[in-house]
């Protein structure tokens, strides 16, 4: 369910200079912009709740870490939304209270950061490329991008506006293929979702969301994939109720803690 929105704000800027003390103060290093001054570190370790907006393809790793860190953290509750990051920027440009940004590509956090609401230097933490998701056994003998353009084939991908969508187009650009899809869902996991019931019989989806099936899909790697590297970067909000909490956080997904969650479900190295 998406977190009801409230009045806009006037400035809401993404920094992911919100550092601890233990970070550098540069924006090379996720420091304060120029002109800003970084935050003053605190000699306790932060309480209290946040909320993270992030991308559907993070959804079991980020409640992983949630809980990792909770566990580690004691007084500290981490909550989550995960939908497509498009509709997750356009939520924060309105005002949504939120504490922290990860986006499924830079070009998403980007834009956010070029409207009047929202600068900053949100930093890197993963990456991913797609992967086509198929029926366990693969019935179709689905083994590359041209299988998709068969008549027989019911495909489903990601709407355009959303990084995973953005990464379709620029695969199918390298293959010179022209894809028709009988359906553009808002989110991988939608994209996911009509594979593994039986809606579909092949969709786009990253690598990560065919390793955390479970076995409900298969996945059919294609040469074309490294042509469209999404980048994930992850941003501490200005209007944050709890920025110091907010900072540690997206701290602790950059760490190596975070990093082994990461790598385990499949994402590479930023």
């Amino acid at each position: 369910m998406k977190p009801l929105l409230r009045a806009p704000v006037l400035a809401v800027v993404v920094v992911a200079g919100l550092c601890l003390s233990a970070c550098a103060t540069s924006p090379a290093d996720g420091g304060a912009a120029p002109g800003r001054s970084a935050p003053a570190a605190s000699s306790t370790a932060p309480t209290g709740s946040i909320t993270v907006f992030a991308a559907a393809s993070l959804q079991r790793t980020f409640t992983e870490l949630g809980g990792q860190y909770e566990r580690s953290h004691p007084g500290t509750t981490i909550r989550f939304s995960f939908a497509g990051s498009s509709d997750l920027a356009s939520q924060i440009a309105n005002g949504a209270p939120a504490d922290v940004f990860a986006s499924a590509d830079e070009a998403t956090m980007a834009e956010l950061a070029r409207t009047d609401v929202a600068t900053g230097w949100p930093r890197d933490f993963a990456t991913n490329t797609l992967e086509i998701a198929v029926a366990p056994g693969n019935p179709h003998r689905i083994d590359g991008l041209r299988d998709l353009t068969s008549p027989d084939v019911q495909l489903v991908t990601c709407a355009a506006p959303v990084p995973c969508g953005a990464a379709t187009e620029q695969v199918e650009r390298a293959a010179g293929v022209t894809l028709r899809p009988v359906s553009e869902e808002q989110s991988v996991t939608d994209v996911l979702g009509k594979v593994a019931s039986g809606q579909a019989d092949a969709g786009l989806v990253y690598v990560t969301d065919v390793a955390g099936s479970g076995g409900r899909v298969d996945g059919v790697r294609f040469d074309e994939s490294d042509q469209a590297v999404n980048t994930y970067p992850i941003g501490v909000l200005r209007e944050s109720s709890n920025p110091e909490l907010a900072a540690s956080f997206a701290t602790y997904v950059r760490s190596g803690e975070g990093r082994t969650v990461l790598a385990d479900a499949g994402f590479g190295a930023p």
